[in-house]
């Protein structure tokens, strides 16, 4: 019963009966690292179930996305060095689109080229945000240089400039936008004024923007519903918080996570769940029926204070939480209902020491656990660790993968990937 009212729930919450059959959105159709109906292989390798393989310009951490026949990646690419010590090149901003069955390039567009105006972490590069799209119109946020606005035939429809991020330890620019009927959510969290906006998909004028008292945050903000009305959730170092899709009006905001958050929220069944773990570890569970300040009332439904993950965004499927701790290949998983813990946190075998900066996806009964080296284990969605194979990719990957039917699209530092059965 656990497992169907879960799935139902999930179900519920998908925008159109396309989305579920399409990765729209780095987390998939509805923010959870769940593929709805995918079923990709297990099994991969240099020389087995690559249907084919293309090389990327650049070197980013952004996420690919699938929508019918077409893969979408962004990046940045080098197109004049540095010309000295403490100075950045210049790059050329694209948004990528290739053909599904075969990995050819259908189109390429430059959004713009510059400057940046500050460094990024050495693990990544100046494009680190995953677009997002709805069928008609793909999203590609390159933060300070811009947010831009095709078709799905490479038209640019719009663009806005948000001005200059200055992001701490400057380490680079990352969080996504999501789309939310004819909304979409921009998250600018930063060392300066920071914000979240509403803007008309269709046009980018700005609906709403709601002030916020954040420092830098990497989080994507989700959307959920409660009592008939959408709320927008956003992680944030000070509180994790929930705002009215409408209007921008915060509903409620609960205290407890750690500096610096990377992670994004998820949810189920009425619940949210938020969670950070760089210089401490906290994730909460939350209803959504809260006003104001919610800690210590009954909408905090429950805590856990240890092995909460830092890089990668938990995974939430048939009732259960998957959690990498820190950043590191240490997996644990809890009971989503009550945060009893069902299995501690357990280095992956095959992962070895290997940092973590892609989240898990789940797919077809199973769980893809990827880290920087390159490998991806996969284990069963289950109560118990049972590890089903170990797939390695001779590249670093930090990107999230894409389950998409019976394929599985994978961005390395170099390549990007479609893993899919011989036929």
């Amino acid at each position: 019963m656990r497992i169907a009212a879960f799935w139902l729930g999930m179900t519920l919450l998908c925008s159109s009966p396309a989305t579920a059959e399409n990765w729209a959105h780095w987390r998939g159709p509805i923010g959870n690292g769940v593929a709805l109906d995918a079923h990709p292989p297990t099994e991969w390798g240099p020389t087995k179930n690559i249907r084919w393989k293309v090389e990327l310009p650049g070197r980013e951490n952004s996420s690919p996305i699938v929508w019918g026949d077409q893969v979408f990646v962004i990046t940045a690419e080098v197109v004049e060095p540095a010309k000295g010590e403490g100075t950045l090149p210049t790059m050329a901003f694209k948004l990528l689109c290739f053909n599904r069955a075969d990995g050819k390039l259908r189109w390429e567009r430059t959004a713009i080229v510059a400057q940046p105006h500050e460094g990024s972490h050495s693990t990544s590069g100046f494009a680190s945000a995953s677009p997002c799209t709805d069928g008609e119109f793909v999203y590609a946020h390159f933060g300070s240089r811009g947010l831009y606005c095709y078709s799905l035939a490479g038209e640019l429809i719009w663009k806005r400039d948000f001005g200059q991020m200055k992001v701490l330890n400057r380490f680079g620019e990352g969080s996504s936008p999501t789309l939310a009927g004819d909304k979409l959510i921009v998250p600018w969290d930063h060392i300066g004024p920071s914000a979240l906006y509403a803007l008309n998909k269709r046009t980018g004028e700005i609906l709403w923007k709601q002030d916020r008292d954040e420092p830098t945050c990497w989080a994507t903000p989700l959307i959920v519903e409660h009592a008939g009305r959408q709320q927008i959730i956003m992680n944030g170092q000070k509180f994790a918080r929930s705002y009215d899709l409408d209007t921008g009006e915060e509903q409620w905001r609960c205290p407890g996570q750690t500096v610096r958050p990377v992670t994004s929220p998820v949810f189920a069944n009425g619940i949210v769940y938020v969670c950070s773990g760089f210089q401490g570890a906290y994730l909460g569970a939350f209803r959504l029926d809260g006003k104001g300040d919610i800690q210590g009332t009954k909408s905090v439904v429950w805590e856990r204070k240890e092995d909460q993950p830092d890089m990668a965004s938990p995974l939430l499927v048939s009732g259960r939480l998957y959690l990498h701790k820190k950043k590191t290949a240490l997996l644990s998983c809890v009971d989503a209902a009550t945060g009893n813990v069902l299995f501690p946190a357990t280095r992956i075998p095959g992962l070895g020491d290997a940092a973590v900066y892609s989240s898990p996806v789940a797919a077809g009964g199973y769980v893809y656990l990827t880290a920087t080296n390159g490998t991806t284990v996969v284990i069963k969605d289950a109560d118990q660790l049972d590890v089903v194979a170990t797939n390695t990719l001779d590249e670093f990957i930090g990107a999230t993968l894409a389950p998409v039917d019976d394929e599985l699209f994978i961005r390395g530092e170099k390549h990007l990937y479609c893993i899919a059965r011989a036929k």
